[in-house]
């Protein structure tokens, strides 16, 4: 389709220079007065323009088939993978079937149902005083995590920090640097 196009394409310029031509024709037959010959070359043209008219709406015609064709092809595409999606989701929802689920969900809920009695009936087995005892237990296991991780901490100085002009910084920085030097001088070296 698209060789065919091309063709119709080729048409058109070699019709366009004929219209040239039997324009150019005509207006020299004018100018000579031969003005029934001038007619007939305008006929022509206008025949001719006709037919590149024609050919314009061909030429539209093949495109939107064209257009129609490569569209067709996509959506081709989109359902095969809309085939390929859903084989897979079938295959996988095979693999995890809903009773499967529901017993997971119901296993679930009962463990925390279960839980749930047992810290009731240890709650209610307990007196206020015993509950407040727990309570501070649990107060003073969290101050102990608390201080064992500051133990691993290092300690931040209490005191101010020393103000250095960045003049003496700089120099410092340079005296740093020759005193390495020299110390990495003074190491002996192994053959």
């Amino acid at each position: 389709m698209k060789v065919q196009r091309d063709k119709l394409k080729q048409y058109q310029k070699r019709v366009q220079v004929v219209l040239d031509r039997e324009d150019a024709l005509a207006r020299e037959l004018l100018k000579k007065g031969d003005k029934r010959r001038a007619l007939l070359a305008l006929r022509r043209r206008k025949y001719q323009e006709q037919m590149i008219a024609t050919t314009d709406s061909q030429l539209l015609n093949l495109q939107q088939l064209v257009e129609t064709i490569e569209f067709s092809l996509v959506q081709k595409d989109v359902l095969f993978g809309l085939e390929q999606g859903n084989q897979v989701l079938t295959k996988l929802n095979q693999e995890m079937r809903i009773e499967d689920v529901e017993r997971l969900a119901d296993d679930t809920a009962e463990a925390i149902a279960y839980q749930n009695e047992i810290s009731e009936l240890l709650k209610t087995h307990m007196s206020a005083e015993d509950e407040e005892a727990v309570l501070m237990e649990l107060d003073e296991l969290e101050r102990q995590e608390s201080d064992r991780l500051q133990i691993n901490m290092p300690q931040v100085p209490d005191h101010p920090l020393p103000v250095q002009h960045p003049v003496e910084a700089e120099v410092r920085q340079e005296d740093d640097g020759e005193e390495e030097e020299l110390s990495l001088n003074k190491q002996p070296m192994l053959a």
